[in-house]
């Protein structure tokens, strides 16, 4: 399955996500793309803590690659796009974008591979039905 639905989450820059050169943290931007893929679950009507009490499941990065072109700095507002590009059995496939709202200059790009997993034993498990048809 492969998709073309891409979900924007705004985040602005404050102090504490800056390093001694006064730029973001290249760590930070995890931070960054993995709010913006828990506003997307949100979205679609998943909540984190509902996915695991009432289907036993949660999602876990298993593959992460990132590129940083671009230093974004204290109090930039930033578009942080997350778009599924393919949903398996039991992964799916992100490409998620940090850019700069006032140029839309790219700064950083991911590619994020996730993996949904029982909750309890952290064993990899098929996505539930009942929200998998909402990915698709």
């Amino acid at each position: 399955m492969t998709t073309t639905d891409i979900f924007y989450w705004p985040v602005r820059v404050y102090y504490e996500d800056t390093d001694a050169a006064g730029v973001v943290y290249y760590a930070n931007y995890l931070k960054f793309f993995e709010r913006a893929r828990t506003e997307w679950l949100r979205a679609r009507g998943f909540e984190q803590d509902m996915m695991r009490e009432e289907h036993g499941v949660v999602f876990v990065v298993s593959r992460l690659q990132v590129d940083y072109q671009r230093p974004a700095k204290f109090n930039d507002a930033l578009r942080v796009s997350c778009e599924m590009r393919k949903c398996g059995a039991a992964s799916m496939s992100f490409h998620q974008v940090a850019e700069r709202t006032s140029d839309q200059i790219p700064l950083s790009q991911a590619t994020v591979q996730i993996v949904c997993v029982d909750a309890d034993s952290f064993k990899p498990t098929p996505i539930p039905n009942a929200m998998r048809s909402y990915f698709l």
